[in-house]
């Protein structure tokens, strides 16, 4: 696997944390372009996006808009970029940017579009949009092959007060990037104890979030299930997997999108007893979700087989390809009670 991070300047002149991963032998079958989950960023998955890149299958990431490298990294990020300061119109926009930009790094292989979690919910909401920014967002959703979400963020598995998003929401409108409180338990992630330590411990992930970034990011979830799931292209393929134990995003609303949704090729995977982030489960759990992952993108493209290789690393890892900024002090995590937001997604 030949890793490539970097920096790309992206919409609102945005300086974009990116990871490009290719096969080490061969050229790839397909391109995934990956949208990772609320206060989080790629580096949490340098050991799971290589194993997706060894089975044939080259795959693109970057650090959202107010999120990871994309907002702390001192250094490299924009002017604008800060913790939180985010939105659904300028998410949309991102991941249209990020398919394109992915795209002519990678020429001439299909291309399917992932989201973990928050980011989910960002590539429901970016396919099932009826009334596009540009023709070119239109342009770009036909040109996918397919989808994959793992966990999407539809609804949260214990969702917070109606009333409380409803004031949320109001002040959002004075205030949309005050910073609030906004954390789940560690625990709650994955059965592994070291991933979910190494978390609690990232100095690149912030336990709070704005008002306008989590109240649209639960907002559009509503939206999805209630007109959404109405609007899916019936010519694009998609693969939800989720977690039945999931205590973060609701593995319930995901089965209700799924069998709402007129896609003449749908797949649903329900993995028993999984927590939110499969990916960081114990290793027989996380190979089983590189494979199926795979093996959802080798039966719609046309190409050589692909060889699903072992889990190669048994052990969280660092972003460690770019140091971690020395400056980066950040408080530790905040256990939210049920009269404020709480869920990391």
């Amino acid at each position: 696997m030949v890793s490539f991070p970097g920096w790309i300047t992206g919409p609102q002149e945005t300086h974009f944390y990116t990871r490009t991963y290719l096969p080490s032998a061969g050229a790839p079958r397909a391109l995934v372009v990956f949208v990772h989950g609320f206060q989080e960023h790629v580096g949490r998955y340098a050991h799971i996006h290589p194993a997706i890149a060894e089975s044939g299958v080259a795959l693109w990431a970057f650090d959202q808009r107010g999120f990871g490298r994309t907002a702390l990294d001192k250094e490299n990020r924009s002017k604008n970029s800060s913790w939180g300061k985010t939105g659904l119109s300028d998410q949309i926009q991102d991941v249209d940017w990020a398919v394109r930009t992915a795209r002519e790094e990678v020429l001439g292989v299909p291309v399917f579009l992932m989201g973990h979690s928050m980011g989910g919910g960002e590539v429901l909401s970016f396919v099932t949009q009826q009334s596009y920014g540009n023709s070119q967002h239109a342009e770009t959703v036909a040109s996918l092959t397919g989808v994959i979400l793992t966990s999407p963020l539809i609804q949260q598995t214990v969702p917070a007060s109606k009333a409380l998003r409803w004031l949320a929401g109001k002040v959002a409108i004075i205030s949309p990037y005050t910073l609030i409180p906004a954390a789940v338990s560690a625990n709650d992630l994955s059965h592994s104890p070291e991933f979910n330590d190494a978390c609690k411990k990232d100095p690149l992930i912030k336990p709070t979030g704005t008002l306008r970034g989590i109240g649209e990011m639960f907002t559009e979830g509503e939206k999805l299930l209630a007109t959404g799931c109405h609007h899916w292209p019936k010519k694009i393929p998609v693969l939800f997997i989720h977690g039945d134990a999931d205590r973060v995003t609701s593995v319930k609303a995901t089965q209700k999108f799924f069998e709402t949704i007129d896609a003449e090729d749908k797949q649903i995977i329900i993995y028993p007893d999984g927590f939110h982030e499969l990916q960081n489960e114990p290793p027989d759990v996380r190979q089983k979700l590189v494979t199926d992952i795979v093996s959802f993108i080798q039966t719609r493209t046309s190409s050589r087989p692909v060889q699903i290789l072992p889990d190669p690393v048994e052990q969280p890892t660092s972003d460690s390809s770019v140091p971690i900024p020395p400056d980066l002090n950040l408080p530790s995590e905040i256990n939210v009670d049920g009269g404020k937001v709480s869920t990391r997604l």
